[in-house]
């Protein structure tokens, strides 16, 4: 995916070419599918008769992940399978409401510190365990556990400090200092509500045995192979947003990893796959012409696709030079040429459709490369020996850039060098196993690197442009102390318009400071085939509703 955390070096990308193909079919492909992206939607199939159970749904995966334990491991690709196999304590729907689930009710304290829980006392884990207060209990203290190593479960809990259990069915959830985004967290897979049997009996392997309470029970991982899950039977406590209320439609659902881009539209043609995500730009309008299948490309929430600039590393720690690469960047031709009309251009740190993003007229840059050269001129760069690059005392300007593999980055990098070269600067550009590419990131060691992070909450931004986080995921290397106190009263605000306002200042600093070069705002482009039916994406934009899937004849 183009937006996940993490995005493991596995992934593939398109060649560039493929990006630049005929735009008017791919035009073609949005008039075709009725396509609109607004946030987290999708084109669905129209049902054509009653709901039917049975039958197996073969899924196309992109990612062959290392690890699927979603308390241990933070990609999209478990969420995916697993948001199906897991019930969570609370649910959001896309207009970012929050609604019960395995919690029947909850009340937060007036100073924000304590959260408490009322339990539905009618549900029972897959292998048979009791859902109560105790196991709620269980899976926050594996969270927490500094042993688990959790890679995104333990943040989603904030500043969490304990949990304790009022009686058999009540759970208060006690934090260290007040944070807005709990809920957001509480209601995402990764905080998904495990048998803490299973977790006692399989310790370290538990990955491989996971047990949830939700519409699906796990069946087997094989490692880059398939993820196969199927129906509980027993499933009775769909939370009211659901399309029916009972077991699921589906017997079972085989997940099947399609690593190549270049593998996935083959594989939906011939009925390997009945769902495919992840379609190259030039697949999906081939499919537009194609029937039998129906496109649901969903705007994913989140971080924009933006490369990071690193601001303590010379040059780029003169502002002028940054913001000569803003003005340099020509975006709309850029996504044009890679994505077509497919994937909007961003605008800012947060992609339009997430809640809280700034409108694109507060984004300063438009490409103008007569004003990427004056600036680069008033910060004394010059051309002293004709050769196209500029140079100062002896230092030709030249940038060390990162990229990983997915989300056509490498095409993205390409053009990006390009335009660039226009305004004389050299971007050499190293593409790098997703885990180096980390590190880089975390050690300040190249002049920029890009990044894609999905979620629903604007306090992803803390992630990556809080001073704390320096070493971290603040990959622009970020000091700055009043952006640090707007990030820190805005998570902690309980209204909305205090959170808003102090995200969007957050949000303009990273603009006019040019801490980052936006560039579009993912979109994934999936298909079905047509006898896959009322097949949604929830508010995450990356996990299907498999619960309400069914099967025509």
């Amino acid at each position: 995916m183009t937006n996940r955390t993490p995005a493991p070096a596995s992934r593939r990308s398109t060649p560039m070419r493929r990006g630049i193909g005929p735009l008017l079919l791919i035009t073609a492909l949005l008039v075709a599918a009725c396509v609109k992206l607004p946030a987290g939607s999708a084109t669905r199939p129209a049902a054509a008769t009653t709901p039917q159970s049975g039958g197996t749904l073969h899924y196309g995966l992109t990612l062959p992940v290392s690890g699927i334990d979603p308390h241990i491991h933070a990609s999209n690709e478990l969420g995916i399978a697993l948001n199906n196999v897991y019930d969570t304590l609370v649910v959001q729907d896309r207009d970012g409401q929050f609604y019960p689930s395995l919690a029947a009710s909850w009340s937060t304290s007036p100073d924000g510190l304590t959260y408490t829980f009322v339990l539905r006392q009618d549900v029972t884990f897959h292998d048979g365990t009791a859902f109560n207060a105790q196991a709620v209990l269980r899976n926050l203290q594996r969270i927490a556990d500094p042993a688990t190593k959790s890679q995104k479960a333990i943040y989603l809990l904030g500043p969490f400090d304990h949990a304790e259990a009022v009686d058999a069915y009540t759970v208060k959830l006690v934090l260290k200092t007040p944070y807005a985004p709990l809920l957001d967290g509480l209601s995402q897979v990764y905080l998904g509500m495990a048998s803490p049997q299973a977790l006692d009996t399989w310790g370290d392997q538990y990955q491989l045995h996971q047990v949830g309470t939700g519409p699906f029970r796990f069946v087997s991982y094989q490692d880059r192979q398939t993820l196969v899950i199927e129906r509980n039977p027993d499933y009775r406590w769909a939370p009211t947003i659901r399309k029916h209320g009972g077991a699921a439609y589906l017997d079972r659902v085989e997940f099947r990893f399609y690593a190549d881009a270049a593998t996935r539209l083959p594989a939906l043609l011939a009925g390997q796959a009945d769902v495919m995500g992840e379609l190259p730009t030039l697949d999906a309008a081939q499919l537009a012409g194609q029937a039998g299948f129906t496109l649901l490309p969903t705007a994913i929430p989140g971080q924009s696709v933006q490369f990071f600039l690193n601001t303590q590393k010379p040059p780029l720690d003169d502002l002028q030079v940054r913001q000569a690469l803003a003005y340099a960047t020509d975006r709309a031709a850029l996504v044009q040429a890679v994505f077509g009309p497919t994937s909007p251009v961003a605008h800012g740190p947060l992609a339009a459709v997430t809640r809280g993003a700034v409108p694109a007229s507060a984004d300063p840059y438009t490409f103008d490369l007569a004003r990427a050269r004056a600036l680069l001129a008033q910060a004394g760069w010059a051309d002293s020996d004709g050769d196209g690059i500029l140079d100062q005392a002896g230092q030709k300007l030249t940038l060390q850039g990162v990229l990983m593999s997915w989300g056509e980055l490498p095409a993205v990098g390409t053009i990006l060098q390009a335009q660039w070269r226009a305004a004389g600067i050299d971007l050499a550009l190293e593409q790098m196993p997703y885990p180096a590419a980390l590190e880089a990131g975390r050690t300040g060691a190249a002049h920029l690197i890009p990044f894609a992070n999905a979620g629903t909450d604007a306090s992803l931004l803390r992630t990556f442009f809080h001073s704390a986080n320096i070493g971290g995921f603040n990959w622009s290397r970020v000091a700055d102390a009043e952006t640090d106190g707007w990030l820190d009263a805005a998570g902690m605000a309980g209204d909305w318009t205090q959170r808003a306002q102090g995200y969007a200042q957050v949000q303009e600093r990273a603009l006019a400071q040019a801490w980052i070069v936006p560039i579009r705002d993912p979109v994934n482009l999936n298909a079905a085939a047509a006898r896959v039916q009322d097949l949604s994406y929830d508010v995450q934009g990356w996990f299907p509703v498999l619960y309400d899937v069914w099967l025509a004849k």
